[in-house]
C-alpha cells in the first residue's frame, strides 16, 4: 500500500509492503518488511508455537485475478512502501536449527520447447524466475516483487509477508509475472491458489517474520512454474554476514518499476531497531519488496531472504528477514500444497 509524504518520519521505511500506521508515498525498497498494513509490531516468538496462517483462493477467484490485471492496471499499481519507528522493531532470536538447503530446479526442456512454439523466449534467462507480484488489498492495487523457489509442487513463489496480507486482511487478485520487463509478461500471469505467511506477521506485523509464500497456477497450459522458468534453491538457518545479491522491481522515484534492478553487499546486523534482520547497502525503492536475496554474486545462489524495510535515518540500506525455523515451517506447508 502506498503512504503519503505527510506521514513520513525519521524512522524506518519498507519498500514493497503495506502496514498500519506510518506510511510513505515513495516506497523504499529496503529490507523485507514492505507489507500491506499494520503499525504495531510485536516481539518475535522464538518458539514458533503458532507458525503460519494461510488462505485459499477459489478457481473463480484465480481466473478473475488473471483477467483483472490489464496493462493499464499494472502500470497504475501502487508500489508498496512503509515506515516503522525504530522502537517498534522486534527483539528476538529467529534461528535455532542447523542449516537446511533445498536445491534449485531447472526449467524443463519440454517447457522450453512449448514456449518457443508459442513465440515465447526459447529458454528462461538467468533471472526469469524473478518477477513482479500484483495484488489488491482494501480496494487498492499494489505491486511487489517475488521469486520462484524450488518445491515439491513446482509452483511456489517467495515474497514478503506485507505483499500478501495487511492488518489481517488477505490480498485478492494476487498474481506473479515471472520475467517481467518493460511491460512485457513473457511467461504470462500466474494466479495464487493459496497464500501462506507467518502467524507473527499476520497477527502483529513482526518484521522478523515478514515472509510469505504463494502457490500459483499457470494462466494456460499444464507446465509448472519451475518447469517453465526454473526455481531458485532456498536456504534456512544460514550463516550470517555473507555476500548477498538482492533483486527487485523498484517503482518509486528514481525508478519506474519497468526493469529488474539489483544490489550487492555483505550483510550486517540491524544496530538501529534491534531486529533480527540483516541489512545491505541498497538504493532500491517501493515495489522491490519481496524481491529475493541470494548468497554470493548473482542469482544462482541459494535464496536466504527478501527485501523488506529500511530506516529514514539510514538511507540506502535495505533490510531483509532472517529465514529461520518459522519461515521454514511456512515454506514446507506451501511447498507441499
Amino acid at each position: 500500500m502506498s503512504f503519503s509524504p505527510d506521514d513520513q518520519d525519521d524512522s524506518r521505511h519498507r519498500p514493497a509492503r503495506f502496514r498500519r500506521g506510518i506510511k510513505t508515498a515513495g516506497g523504499l525498497a529496503f529490507a523485507a518488511a514492505l507489507s500491506l498494513g499494520g503499525a504495531g509490531l510485536a516481539t518475535a516468538d522464538p518458539t514458533g508455537d503458532s507458525a503460519l496462517e494461510t488462505t485459499t483462493l477459489s478457481t473463480a477467484e484465480q481466473d478473475a485475478a488473471v483477467g483483472y490485471w490489464t496493462e493499464e492496471r499494472m502500470q497504475a499499481a501502487t508500489p508498496a512502501d512503509d515506515l516503522v519507528d525504530e522502537a517498534d522493531a522486534p527483539d528476538g532470536q529467529v534461528e535455532s536449527s542447523e542449516t537446511a538447503r533445498i536445491p534449485a530446479a531447472e526449467a524443463s526442456p519440454q517447457a522450453e520447447t512449448a514456449r518457443s512454439a508459442e513465440a515465447q523466449p526459447a529458454a528462461a534467462a538467468d533471472t526469469d524466475h524473478i518477477g513482479k507480484v500484483f495484488f489488491t488489498v482494501n480496494g487498492t492495487d499494489y505491486v511487489c516483487s517475488g521469486n520462484s523457489v524450488a518445491s515439491d509442487n513446482g509452483s511456489t513463489v517467495s515474497t514478503a509477508g506485507h505483499c500478501t496480507n495487511e492488518a489481517g486482511a488477505w490480498a485478492s487478485n494476487w498474481v506473479f509475472a515471472p520475467g517481467y520487463d518493460q511491460g512485457e509478461t513473457p511467461y504470462g500471469l500466474w494466479s495464487a491458489s493459496d497464500l501462506f505467511s507467518t502467524e507473527q506477521w499476520i497477527s502483529s506485523e513482526d518484521l522478523d517474520y515478514d515472509v510469505a509464500f504463494a502457490v500459483v497456477e499457470p494462466e494456460s497450459g499444464s507446465a509448472s512454474l519451475a518447469d517453465t522458468v526454473g526455481a531458485s534453491g532456498i536456504e534456512f538457518n544460514t550463516e550470517r554476514g555473507a555476500l548477498y545479491t538482492s533483486f527487485g522491481y523498484p517503482a518509486a522515484s528514481p525508478f519506474d518499476g519497468e526493469s529488474l534492478e539489483q544490489c550487492q553487499d555483505t550483510g550486517s546486523d540491524d544496530t538501529l531497531g534491534g531486529s533480527d534482520d540483516q541489512g545491505i547497502d541498497c538504493d532500491m525503492t517501493g515495489g522491490s519488496s519481496g524481491g529475493p536475496w541470494f548468497v554470493g554474486d548473482g542469482p544462482s545462489g541459494y535464496q536466504i531472504s527478501v527485501n523488506s524495510f529500511g530506516y529514514n535515518s539510514q538511507p540506502n540500506v535495505m533490510y531483509g528477514p532472517y529465514l529461520g525455523d518459522v519461515a521454514q515451517q511456512v515454506y514446507d506447508e506451501a511447498a507441499a500444497a
